[in-house]
């Protein structure tokens, strides 16, 4: 690895989470999971010279980004989730087709369980579960052992599924629905139920069979047990993207980043600002609305030339119903900083000279920059009345980063929010 990937590297967290590999343009290359983030992107760059394939993606690959979830379990299902949208090129797996399982209880005036691959139907849904073998092994569970198969047949004496003590009788003129309704709120029941005490009462069923000495029946008990046990950590878990909206935002959203700063990159940007401390870490903070509607903020960090990502923050306005930059940023800049902590060493602004103003009227003793867009012209201290920058040096290309990435994250929040309210 070079210097910029281990720093890169160093920077990720040893948590479970979802890891994207992507293009100079921000595309998406590869998507993956991992149960730790760190050791597991690291294990691309030691594969290059073994695996071809890997050789093929880091040769193409211009940043890694990556999302922590909480479970090892979310992170899979994320991953699905993530490669069914983007389509990554290097992904094969899960790229096609629909890759969750859902167990479904249908309404209407025949309500069924059935086992499907999407929520098109009304009805109350169990999953999405990605192990489908689990989810099948339940569903079959449920369907035995509450008699709920719903065969489609007309046979006077019943099917042979029914005598077999799975068709739920729908084919017999006698067919008993209200009993039939009985067992299928049971079976939700189990879905619905504490999983220790559910598990509790299968361990008792276990143990009678065991008694009398059924043990073909006890076998099949503990393989239920065991699927079981994955299902209800699905169930547990809640699963939805919205839970990491933020990081996904952040993390598809597509920008220009460079990939190899040089080490003194600190006392370049201390050089061309006239500061008299190397600037280490900056913040860039960017504003983004739709006529007036919506209005976020987002603040980026990057540490020596690097996106640090746990340090990123987006923002709500709450104080503002009409577009008002400046005071906008003065909001933001404030929550971000409260009781005047963890202030970096540059304060960097997406704006002119108006925003640069309102900036500095509420932290003056801060470090503050801007950059106008367009004219690519810095504000600052040192350059009052604006200096252009010269955006072939490695001054120029990572404060341009900066602002881009900050731009970005901003613009992909605001989308986020208009899409959330229009739903609403």
């Amino acid at each position: 690895m070079s210097d910029i990937e281990e720093k890169m590297v160093a920077a990720i967290p040893l948590l479970p989470g979802v890891y994207l590999f992507k293009d100079a343009q921000g595309n998406v290359l590869y998507i993956g999971k991992a149960k730790q983030l760190r050791k597991r992107v690291a294990s691309y760059f030691q594969k290059y010279a073994t695996d071809w394939k890997i050789k093929m993606l880091l040769d193409e690959y211009h940043d890694v980004d990556y999302i922590v979830t909480h479970t090892e379990h979310e992170a899979l299902l994320l991953e699905a989730e993530l490669i069914k949208q983007h389509k990554p090129k290097f992904n094969a797996l899960l790229k096609e087709g629909q890759p969750f399982l859902y167990i479904l209880f249908t309404r209407g005036e025949n309500p069924a369980l059935e086992l499907v691959r999407n929520q098109k139907k009304k009805g109350t849904y169990f999953g999405p579960f990605l192990h489908k073998a689990h989810a099948r092994k339940v569903y079959q569970y449920l369907v035995r052992s509450f008699q709920l198969l719903i065969c489609g047949k007309k046979i006077a004496n019943g099917c042979l599924d029914y005598h077999l003590g799975y068709c739920a009788g729908s084919c017999r003129p006698d067919f008993d629905k209200e009993a039939y309704l009985f067992r299928l709120g049971l079976a939700m029941d189990v879905l619905k139920r504490d999983q220790d005490h559910f598990k509790k009462c299968l361990e008792e069923k276990i143990k009678e069979y065991n008694r009398e000495l059924a043990f073909e029946k006890a076998k099949h008990l503990v393989s239920y047990m065991n699927h079981i046990d994955a299902i209800f950590a699905t169930i547990n878990s809640a699963f939805s993207q919205e839970k990491y909206a933020d990081q996904i935002i952040m993390a598809t959203a597509k920008r220009s980043f460079v990939a190899d700063m040089p080490a003194d990159i600190d006392k370049q940007v201390q050089q061309f600002l006239g500061l008299d401390h190397p600037v280490r870490t900056i913040d860039c903070f960017d504003i983004s609305h739709f006529q007036s509607k919506e209005i976020v903020g987002s603040c980026v960090r990057f540490t020596q030339g690097i996106p640090d990502k746990q340090q990123f923050r987006r923002f709500k306005i709450k104080t503002l119903t009409v577009q008002n930059d400046y005071a906008a940023l003065q909001e933001i800049v404030l929550r971000r900083y409260r009781d005047q902590q963890d202030i970096p060493d540059l304060i960097f602004i997406d704006g002119g000279k108006g925003q640069l103003s309102a900036v500095q009227s509420v932290l003056p003793d801060a470090p503050c920059a801007s950059i106008a867009k367009q004219e690519e012209i810095v504000y600052s201290a040192q350059y009052p009345q604006g200096v252009h920058l010269d955006v072939r040096s490695a001054v120029g290309k990572m404060l341009i980063a900066l602002r881009d990435y900050a731009h970005h994250f901003a613009v992909s929040y605001h989308r986020f929010r208009r899409k959330k309210s229009i739903k609403s």
